[in-house]
């Protein structure tokens, strides 16, 4: 496998820096999109001292199946141009589609999928219907709006904290909430800064509009210990796709696609990242991959 350097143009003009994974052997070469979770994430998806190091791993798995695949830096993140606190929910979605874009004008590359974690995966539910996609993975994706998802997410964070926690945590789910309403795109909160402008369209977004759209092959996979998106939601995703659907629902997985076989909570999440990512996850969505972007699905 290669790495190379890859500059992607965003619509506005911004530069986003990535890295291209290439197989051995003569192109062109099937590839593949990954698009990471929220905040201020690398091409690697690691955030300072947080490190989900979901990157490398898929890129060297995908590249033993002959498929290329991109990643590349958040704006106002590493090599990458721009503001992250100022860059909305709508301008992430924007850049997935430059980036597949790209992807599609390169004569060394030939069908493209996505593969979609978090946030990535409601980007990923929108590029579905592009018409440069060809399949599609969705890594502990939600179908409801992002402000249903957000409450969700709160009960169920609260749930694995000690109790004296839990209305912390409901607290600050409702600061967040609270962001809806019209503003600036930066503000304060808890004396943070935060990026409210892509809360605000976040919070509005709703993703089953996106998924009623898709037509191209999809693998939905949540984890049942998932406490960030609610893995009950694999079922509206096969009901709403159009195409082709898969969904698992992973034993022990977490939102940060580890495996956990204790209580379900954000307290052990420090503990999840000194862990790989599941094997399993990987070699599940390589293999996918595989049959739905090369000529191994008529075999």
């Amino acid at each position: 496998m290669r790495n190379l350097d890859l500059t992607i143009i965003a619509r506005d003009g911004a530069s986003l820096a990535g890295t291209l994974s290439v197989p051995d052997g003569h192109g062109p070469h099937p590839a593949v999109l990954l698009l990471h979770g929220s905040g201020r994430l690398d091409r690697d998806g690691n955030a300072g001292r947080l490190k989900q190091n979901l990157g490398p791993v898929l890129a060297e798995s995908l590249a033993r199946r002959g498929i290329a695949s991109v990643r590349y830096d958040r704006r106002g993140v590493g090599a990458s141009s721009g503001d992250w606190l100022t860059t909305g929910f709508a301008d992430n979605r924007e850049d997935a589609v430059a980036a597949v874009d790209a992807l599609t004008a390169r004569p060394d590359i030939g069908r493209v999928g996505v593969i979609g974690h978090s946030e990535g995966a409601l980007h990923a539910m929108a590029l579905g219907s592009h018409p440069g996609v060809a399949a599609v993975v969705l890594l502990a994706g939600f179908a409801r709006s992002g402000e249903d998802a957000m409450l969700w997410q709160a009960e169920a964070v609260a749930r694995g904290l000690p109790a004296p926690l839990r209305p912390l945590a409901r607290l600050a789910i409702r600061r967040v909430i609270r962001l809806k309403a019209p503003g600036p795109d930066v503000v304060r909160v808890a004396g943070k800064r935060v990026n409210a402008r892509w809360t605000r369209e976040m919070l509005a977004h709703d993703t089953r509009t996106d998924l009623a759209r898709v037509r191209v092959p999809v693998l939905a996979v949540t984890g049942e210990k998932d406490i960030q998106v609610d893995p009950d939601d694999l079922r509206r995703i096969h009901a709403l796709v159009q195409g082709e659907a898969e969904v698992r629902r992973v034993p022990e997985l977490t939102h940060l696609l580890r495996r956990d076989p204790g209580r379900a909570s954000m307290l052990f999440y420090p503990r999840q990242l000194r862990q790989p990512v599941d094997d399993e996850l990987i070699r599940t969505t390589t293999s996918w991959l595989a049959r739905a972007l090369t000529l191994e699905e008529t075999e």
